[in-house]
């Protein structure tokens, strides 16, 4: 290991990560190499990052809309 993540190294290779986690684990099971159950480390689980993920689009899209706004508005007092 020279430090690169899995999921580092699958972007790079255009890999899924889960992809390239699964070959990692069939490897080191075929050469008896200890292995660490991803899921265990994640920073949180699917159902949590989906949660994330929408309340930062929710997020995003009404800091567009008052940017729009914005824009429109100061568009009108510049004519």
């Amino acid at each position: 290991n020279d430090g690169e993540s899995v999921v580092k190294v699958a972007e790079d290779l255009g890999l899924n990560s889960k992809t390239l986690y699964h070959w990692v684990t069939m490897y080191k099971k075929a050469h008896n190499i200890p292995t660490r159950d991803v899921n265990v480390h994640s920073k949180e689980s699917d159902n949590e990052e989906l949660k994330r993920l929408r309340r930062e689009n929710k997020i995003l899209k009404q800091e567009r809309d008052i940017l729009k706004k914005a824009a429109a508005y100061f568009a009108k007092e510049t004519l």
